[in-house]
């Protein structure tokens, strides 16, 4: 059988494009648009490949970076010019943003998402001397801001109100506001109605200072709110502060994170939760502090669940903390587990820790659904976490080399870990001494970038630094006690501790010190 090699361009455009759609579209429109040939550029001119731009590139350290300086110059000259009719929502860095924005018009753009945002853009951009008023004025009702990670908010920090009041005003045609990151932190300290509000804005997502805060935004100054996201810094409420506390019959979506101390749970969050008798989907991420009582499923079903008749997802993960001596009823991990089945919530975790005068408790839905954990220890159960990024450890119980390889498996996607254990591996430590260590298989965590093992025995800085124990290919920022440090490092000359500090950016050791010219070569990058 003759055989004949058939080309990309000798394929019918129903093949071509299916093909094309499997790959990125900025990558597509990048090679094959205005490169001569007029059936390509018909095809990737398709809403499919220019309806959605992105702009940034992610790091495997979670830096967030524009695309390359090539690939701007191409899409600003030859590309954007061509397309932006279709262009619907686009995907940015703000370094490179007012490039992006100026090279062409956009008369069909409604979202905005900016990455690496802070408050220095809100005066040239989000206000009427705007080179983009007519495209943020009239068009976008999606606003995306994410601030960048590591940022100072006391350097960052410019407006009392964030960028929110900013923002409402001079986008009109919001719809959807989403803000992150600490700089966003927003106060409203009775302020009257006409400070942040919005009619048109259906959606929200922020972050504010004080539980009073949260109370504002529903007092009748976001008219269209259904859906609403927020995490509270602090759930200390000023009595002082006067809210309009009427049902809220428009809201169809919560999601609430906050830390509550002694009865925050019961004085405020709950009460809050009764407004909203038309609720459809429910996130609560809540750790409770000196609470006297566990917080299990008929806690739920009486105080919540009964409120909320058209309720139809609700994920959830509350702590409670507290000393044993507050404690009005001891339960089993069991007990409390029964108290949700007894509900019909079947698909429930529950793991209990009685640790000398203190008693842990988290109960949540599976599967977990959310990003932070917190006081895990030795008997966490065989769970895959899935969507956990940052956890902390916890327990007074010796954390053995298995528990890190477990702890592995079950939080595959881990970024951000936090060691708090002042018991030595004592256990492990004649083991590892000798020298056959192929005992213990090298534990991996692929995607940790941040580590803190300030309150730790020195056993977990030998742990985690030794690679012949742990691979860490990406930790970037690393807070450690600097004695416990020079110490497993051999003042900065050990070997086999060398290349899991080799990439740390940023060492938090709380000490001022002259460093050696072996801790600079240790730590090239700081």
């Amino acid at each position: 059988m003759n055989q004949s090699n058939v080309g990309l361009l000798d394929l019918p455009n129903e093949i071509l494009f299916i093909i094309l759609k499997k790959l990125d579209n900025m990558y597509v429109l990048y090679s094959l648009l205005d490169v001569g040939n007029q059936r390509l550029d018909m095809i990737v001119q398709e809403k499919t490949f220019t309806k959605t731009l992105n702009f940034v590139v992610k790091t495997s350290f979670d830096d967030i970076l524009s695309v390359s300086d090539s690939i701007l110059n191409r899409f600003c000259i030859n590309i954007l010019p061509k397309i932006n009719l279709n262009v619907k929502s686009l995907i940015l860095e703000s370094g490179s943003m007012e490039r992006i924005l100026l090279a062409a018009d956009y008369p069909n753009l409604v979202e905005l998402k900016l990455f690496n945002f802070n408050d220095k853009i809100v005066v040239p951009y989000f206000t009427g001397e705007s080179p983009f008023r007519r495209i943020f004025q009239q068009q976008i009702t999606d606003l995306i801001l994410v601030y960048k990670s590591d940022i100072n908010i006391l350097l960052e920090r410019q407006y009392q109100n964030g960028v929110h009041e900013y923002i409402l005003k001079f986008f009109e045609s919001l719809k959807h506001l989403s803000i992150t990151g600490s700089p966003s932190l927003l106060s409203l300290n009775n302020l009257p109605l006409t400070i942040c509000s919005s009619s048109t804005l259906y959606k929200l997502s922020v972050f504010v200072n004080r539980f009073g805060d949260c109370l504002a935004l529903l007092d009748g100054r976001l008219k269209q709110l259904t859906m609403f996201i927020v995490i509270i810094e602090n759930t200390v409420y000023d009595s002082a502060v006067v809210c309009n506390m009427d049902d809220l019959p428009n809201l169809k979506c919560f999601s609430l994170t906050c830390r509550c101390f002694t009865d925050d749970y019961d004085t405020q969050v709950l009460p809050l939760l009764r407004r909203m008798s038309n609720l459809e989907q429910l996130a609560l991420n809540i750790i409770n502090q000196n609470r006297t009582t566990f917080v299990d499923g008929t806690q739920i079903n009486n105080e919540i669940l009964v409120h909320m008749p058209r309720l139809y997802k609700f994920d959830f993960n509350i702590n409670t903390e507290t000393k044993l001596h507050h404690l009005v009823h001891y339960l089993s991990s069991d007990d409390i587990q029964r108290t949700f089945t007894n509900i019909g919530y079947q698909h429930v975790g529950c793991i209990l820790y009685y640790i000398n005068s203190s008693a842990i408790c988290h109960v949540f839905t599976l599967p977990f659904m959310f990003h932070y954990l917190e006081n895990i220890g030795n008997t966490f159960p065989p769970i895959i976490f899935g969507h956990v990024t940052e956890l902390a450890l916890y327990d007074i119980v010796p954390f053995k080399h298995e528990f890190f390889i477990r702890i592995a498996r079950s939080f595959p996607l881990l970024k951000k870990l936090r060691i708090i254990n002042s018991k030595s591996q004592s256990q492990m430590s004649n083991n590892w001494n000798s020298k056959d260590n192929q005992l213990y298989p090298i534990v991996e965590y692929p995607y940790l970038i941040s580590l803190c093992i300030l309150v730790s025995h020195i056993d977990y800085v030998e742990q985690f630094l030794n690679e012949t124990k742990t691979h860490l290919p990406h930790l970037t920022k690393l807070r450690v006690d600097y004695d416990q440090l020079a110490a497993v490092t051999n003042n900065f000359t050990r070997d086999t501790t060398r290349v899991n500090c080799a990439k740390v950016k940023q060492l938090i050791i709380e000490k001022t010190l002259v460093h050696s010219k072996d801790f600079n070569v240790y730590f090239p990058l700081l």
